[in-house]
């Protein structure tokens, strides 16, 4: 591959950018003709092009020509060289820096043997490849222990296919700050997993509570059971029932587990906004 610096501009700037950042990490340096310290970092840049050839791809933007460009991007001052990986800026630097620094900055973007484990694992997902995405993301935890992004994709997969105990062990050895919004997830369906292992079953429920229509505990257990198979419309509205009718620990149970419940049906827009709205209207 060339390692020559590719000038880009507004027609081709998301096939060569933002598509090429998906495969390989992108550096654009945003320049202008006028701009001394732009001459001054050039250099620096086209030299290393052709020394990361085949691991990084070296665009230059003209700003005078794609203002747009350089105004979504929020380029302030010049020079301004961004990052993108993934489709996204994921790092950047301002003005002229030693070569060295620049050295650093472009090492940082080139992925480890276990975060290209991590990418293909994640190719494998899309593609519906569950268990060979299982043995990337586990070859890429035995190279990297401290890639913990590959520990909740891992413990993902796990929990989709209930293995619940693996998939908790793995959530547990993830530091509380780096938990994100996937890792909250699996913890609810560990978490229900947990709540169902101690109820009886669906239909031994129904029975029951419908001999028992009062019985708000009987109610809430149908609900939590709704919730364990994945029934999040009936388990909303036997768990709304309780949070109505109790003014005590069950309607609090009642309100973590419908809490628990929207985390999981995010997809489902329309009935969760439905049960919040109703949630907001019993409590308040």
């Amino acid at each position: 591959m060339s390692g020559a610096m590719v000038e880009v501009g507004a027609a081709g700037f998301v096939e060569q950018v933002l598509e090429a950042s998906r495969l390989m990490p992108v550096v654009v340096d945003f320049w202008a003709p006028w701009c001394g310290p732009c001459r001054a970092l050039s250099p620096i840049l086209e030299k290393l092009a052709k020394e990361y050839a085949g691991r990084i791809v070296f665009a230059k933007i003209n700003t005078d020509e794609n203002q747009e460009i350089a105004a979504r991007f929020a380029v302030r001052s010049i020079p301004n060289v961004k990052a993108f990986v993934g489709g996204k800026v994921v790092n950047e630097f301002a003005g002229v820096i030693p070569e060295t620094a620049v050295r650093k900055f472009l090492d940082r973007l080139i992925p480890t043997e276990g975060q290209k484990l991590l990418a293909q694992a994640r190719q494998a997902i899309e593609a519906g490849g569950f268990a060979e995405a299982e043995q990337k993301l586990s070859g890429a935890l035995a190279l990297e222990p401290e890639l913990h992004a590959a520990r909740i994709q891992l413990a993902d997969l796990l929990s989709a296919r209930d293995a619940f105990e693996e998939a908790d062990a793995l959530l547990q050895a993830v530091p509380e700050h780096l938990l994100d919004d996937r890792a909250a997830r699996v913890g609810v369906r560990i978490a229900q997993w947990r709540t169902a292992r101690a109820l009886p079953s669906l239909a031994a429920l129904q029975s029951v509570a419908a001999a028992a229509p009062d019985d708000l505990r009987l109610r809430l257990q149908l609900g939590e059971r709704h919730a364990a198979d994945g029934h999040h419309e009936d388990a909303l509205a036997q768990l709304l029932v309780v949070v109505q009718r109790d003014r005590a620990d069950l309607r609090e149970s009642a309100r973590q587990a419908m809490l628990r419940i929207f985390t999981l049906a995010g997809a489902q827009a329309e009935l969760v906004a439905r049960y919040r709205r109703a949630l907001a209207s019993a409590l308040y």
